[in-house]
């Protein structure tokens, strides 16, 4: 059992698993617009976001020349493999998609390394962080896969990178109130400054727009409707579940495979 919860905890850790979701995300994009399935964008998309997130997590260990933990060494080994897998694949993307994507690199750069300041970068900039991850994440999930297909830019991609923002706001929302007793107060996270209780109501008034803009898209799809109604449903109960006392688990897992069960009901339905 315990090498199993090893695994499992490296699997996490490791940032395989937001890869997926990551991953998944692209993929449901490319269903909502009916492309082809895209092996270099989805490659990028799911190493690349293993290094990304590896980098953001770790980074500060190899800048400060901490010592390294087993575990550790393997998430460093797993992250050069994924750069140098996910540097192939970005050179096989258009050329429009490789500058776009090299805009969210550079966010993800800033958002982790103290340029501006020895001791601070962007994640420590009060109140930033959320809207950082989900400009990425938005990005990243719908406009890298739709440039590289050369789906034209027009009111159904602008709608989709609005669902997709207010979503990923929705789902930091919950990870914001479960680190509230972690996080540094000079953070100035939601929770922080206006507290739980309304940050969860400020969750569900996000998720009314995130449904009710599959109305104005240009072709409606009753199916779509149907699932993106079931994605809500379990949105709402994992905020309204979500407190400071969970299990890291309750994040790092289970609200993280909300992607993937919303890719799965594509196929179920």
């Amino acid at each position: 059992m315990k090498s199993i919860r090893q695994v499992f905890d490296f699997y996490l850790n490791g940032s395989i698993h937001v890869a997926l979701a990551v991953l998944s995300l692209v993929l449901m994009t490319n269903h909502m617009f009916q492309n082809a399935f895209d092996l270099p964008m989805a490659g990028f998309a799911f190493l690349g976001t293993i290094f990304g997130y590896n980098f953001i997590k770790y980074e500060v260990f190899f800048r400060n020349k901490k010592p390294l933990w087993k575990e550790l060494k393997a998430i460093a080994i797993l992250s050069i493999f994924s750069f140098l897998a996910s540097a192939y694949f970005f050179f096989c993307l258009e050329k429009a998609t490789q500058i776009t994507a090299v805009i969210f690199f550079g966010l993800t750069f800033l958002y982790t390394v103290p340029v501006f300041s020895k001791k601070k970068n962007i994640r420590n900039w009060s109140g930033v962080k959320i809207y950082i991850v989900a400009i990425c994440w938005s990005g990243v999930t719908t406009l890298l896969p739709l440039m590289n297909a050369g789906t034209d830019v027009f009111s159904d991609v602008i709608l989709k990178c609005c669902q997709r923002f207010l979503l990923i706001i929705t789902l930091i929302l919950i990870f914001e109130i479960i680190d509230l007793r972690t996080d540094d107060p000079a953070l100035e996270t939601v929770p922080q400054k206006i507290g739980v209780k309304k940050t969860k109501i400020l969750g569900l008034i996000l998720l009314i727009p995130f449904y009710f803009l599959e109305f104005f898209k240009t072709n409606l799809d009753t199916n779509q409707l149907f699932i993106n109604a079931i994605l809500v449903i379990v949105t709402t109960l994992f905020m309204l579940f979500a407190n400071e006392k969970r299990s890291k688990y309750y994040t790092s897992f289970w609200v993280e495979s909300i992607p993937m069960f919303w890719l799965l009901l594509i196929y179920l339905f």
